[in-house]
């Protein structure tokens, strides 16, 4: 059963790079519906035999560290919502597949004809999505007021100062000795109050 995947991805690859005329075109979609309309599109596209026309359909996505409650976990995040990118041959039976999905509001166009991202656009989009170090990302601000839960500072309530989403740092005003002081911590060791 591998092998017969790997197989298919081979034969896919093939495909994409066979056909010279396909081209990145955006789709402007309902938001929240992207993965369902994906999924639907290259349904329709194995079912009339399309594979070798409608190439590549890619929702873009990055993907973050999000700190809740003290925890981090890694979710991935729509870049574009509401539009998914898709790499095809525009003719009549394309433009019919794409059309026919009530969830697809159309293509992002420019006159009356869809245009086509140029490349550079695309490889920019994809190295994005590669970035290796994923961003940070909070669910307290500045002037909040948080608990730190884990360090030498356990259990300490102190206000936000400062964060940095780059680093997944955050700098805490803690009363220390009867003086305030600026604790530099990791998003997972505070949590909101």
């Amino acid at each position: 059963m591998a092998k017969e995947e790997k197989s298919k991805k081979e034969v896919t690859k093939k495909k994409k790079a066979i056909n010279p005329k396909a081209k990145w075109y955006v789709l402007n979609i309902r938001t929240g519906y992207e993965n369902a309309i994906q999924k639907e599109l290259k349904q329709r596209i194995e079912a009339s035999g399309l594979e070798d026309k409608i190439v590549q359909i890619l929702v873009p996505v990055q993907k973050k560290i999000v700190v809740k409650k003290g925890k981090q976990k890694v979710e991935e995040d729509k870049i574009f919502p509401g539009y998914i990118l898709v790499k095809m041959e525009l003719d009549e039976l394309t433009w019919e597949i794409i059309n026919n999905i009530d969830a697809i509001r159309g293509f992002v166009k420019t006159d009356k004809k869809p245009r086509a991202l140029p490349e550079s656009e695309i490889k920019a989009i994809m190295q994005y999505m590669e970035e290796e170090q994923p961003s940070y990302q909070s669910s307290f601000g500045v002037g909040e007021a948080v608990k730190i839960t884990e360090g030498a500072f356990a259990d300490f309530i102190g206000s936000v100062q400062e964060i940095d989403q780059s680093k997944g740092k955050v700098k805490v005003l803690i009363s220390f000795l009867g003086r305030e002081a600026p604790v530099e911590l990791e998003f997972s060791q505070v949590s909101k109050l």
